[in-house]
């Protein structure tokens, strides 16, 4: 609440507002404090938990957790992910494929939660995850759109999209940033 970004809507006599969780016609969850917009949030479930991210600033939000043991088998991966960011992320795993696809996975996924359109408006191939800028055991993906994704949501030429990738056990957590600073 001492956000400047609400600090103008709290009430003049110190009550405190009601906050509330609330989502756009395509399911993209926000905040609302005494009924004013507040900032994007985004839930991921994965690993026996639930995993929320909040943003300050005017970015747009999307989190993601995917797990190793969902890629396994018989996965479509040709028809999920593009060769070059396939091969990128599967030498950033030391040849792991099933680890390599949960990264991706969870990249696009939280894309597309920031976009606010999921796969049903995107295909997951469309998502362009570019090569990654290492930090301290975690990654930082420039991403963009292509093709359909293009068409469908012009205003994603003009965004600037990372995701910050970060490995815990078993699994990916990736934070997307549109329109953000790389933080």
């Amino acid at each position: 609440m001492d956000s400047p970004h609400w600090k103008c809507h709290l009430p003049s006599n110190g009550t405190a507002s009601p906050i509330q969780v609330v989502r756009d016609p395509l399911g993209k969850p926000h905040l609302l404090l005494g009924g004013h917009r507040g900032p994007a949030i985004s839930f991921s479930e994965g690993g026996g938990a639930v995993w929320a991210a909040l943003c300050w600033d005017e970015s747009d939000i999307g989190l993601d957790v995917a797990e190793t043991s969902e890629f396994h088998g018989d996965y479509p991966i040709r028809r999920v992910f593009n060769a070059q960011e396939l091969q990128h992320v599967v030498r950033l795993t030391g040849g792991d494929l099933e680890k390599a696809s949960a990264l991706l996975w969870s990249i696009k996924e939280a894309i597309v939660k920031a976009l606010g359109c999921g796969f049903h408006l995107v295909e997951p191939r469309d998502i362009d995850v570019r090569p990654s800028v290492k930090g301290d055991g975690e990654y930082t993906f420039p991403v963009c759109l292509s093709r359909k994704a293009l068409e469908r949501l012009p205003m994603g030429a003009d965004r600037s999209m990372w995701v910050r990738a970060l490995p815990q056990v078993k699994m990916w957590l990736s934070i997307a940033f549109l329109n953000g600073q790389r933080h």
